[in-house]
């Protein structure tokens, strides 16, 4: 009976330690769930907001390429910004800043203008410059491909009548000549028609007006010109040729006209020998001249003081 209650003593206490094993784990589990399940807030972004990649100024023309996606904490999103999912970039392209944007700024539809808007026109405009439209077609639009942000040149058509010949004793009526003169040039397009953007491989099939962004001395010459003939426009290249300057006129005072790069015209009488020339001066010499060889001196003279020399005595 001894033997056996020692048996059950021993047996009790290995119970008895087992038990306290398991309980001291089963605190020390206990303890540490709740700091595991409680990490450190981290902040995520789990959305992406529409930036400007580089500064915007005001007035500027947006492209696609001048917004990026950009994570934002989920906390800073304004109700303003453009979270993605919402819209892409393409579908701010032709849009105007109304204020300037930082780079790195979430773009804010309270600081830019759709096209159609009211306030586009004067956003787009540079300070101190006018929005003057001209009348043209598709031919003398360059076949519809002029788009808003092109830089053109203006040409006037018109008519001139012909001056008296020296010596003529009453002409009588004299004829009419066509003359093309360059009036304007470097001009930036802000818009066709009504559109002041245009979808990216859309041609202007039935262009009307063109409107152009001019100083007020320019709007002037534009109204005059279009009252004297027709106007046409002149695409420009992206890339000045040789000779060629980039026009910059944010400087110049208000009623400066766009500072011409040459003069230059062309008369019918350039195009065809058959013509007179009419912009000649009333009263000039408009004949050849010849050079005369008498006894190996030579003179020149014009055509009109050339005489048949005399025979005999």
């Amino acid at each position: 009976m001894r033997a056996r209650t020692l048996l059950l003593i021993v047996v009790a206490l290995i119970l008895a330690g087992g038990t306290t094993m398991m309980a001291r784990v089963w605190l020390a589990s206990q303890r540490s769930a709740p700091a595991e399940a409680s990490p450190i807030a981290v902040p995520t972004a789990a959305k992406s907001v529409l930036i400007a990649r580089a500064p915007i100024q005001r007035g500027q023309l947006l492209k696609p390429e001048d917004l990026a996606w950009e994570p934002w904490p989920e906390g800073g999103i304004d109700k303003s910004y453009v979270v993605i999912g919402s819209k892409t970039p393409d579908a701010y392209a032709g849009w105007v800043a109304r204020l300037p944007i930082a780079a790195g700024e979430p773009l804010n539809e309270t600081k830019i203008i759709a096209p159609g808007n009211r306030g586009f026109l004067a956003a787009v405009l540079r300070p101190g410059m006018r929005a003057v439209s001209v009348p043209v077609s598709t031919t003398s639009g360059i076949s519809g491909f002029v788009f808003p942000g092109d830089q053109v040149d203006l040409i006037v058509t018109y008519a001139v009548q012909e001056l008296p010949r020296p010596g003529q004793q009453n002409p009588g009526p004299l004829p009419d000549h066509k003359v093309s003169e360059t009036v304007l040039r470097d001009i930036r397009v802000i818009g066709i028609d009504q559109k002041l953007d245009v979808k990216s491989g859309e041609a202007n099939a039935n262009l009307k007006t063109a409107t152009l962004e001019v100083t007020p001395k320019d709007s002037e010459i534009i109204a005059l010109a279009s009252e004297m003939g027709k106007l046409s426009l002149s695409l420009r290249s992206l890339v000045p040729g040789p000779g060629e300057q980039k026009q910059e006129i944010a400087d110049l005072p208000a009623d400066a006209p766009t500072p011409p790069l040459s003069e230059t015209y062309t008369v019918d009488a350039d195009i065809s020998p058959l013509l007179h020339n009419p912009l000649k001066q009333k009263g000039s010499a408009d004949m050849d001249i010849v050079t005369i060889l008498r006894g190996g001196q030579n003179a020149s003279a014009s055509t009109s003081t050339v005489t048949q020399p005399k025979t005999g005595g």
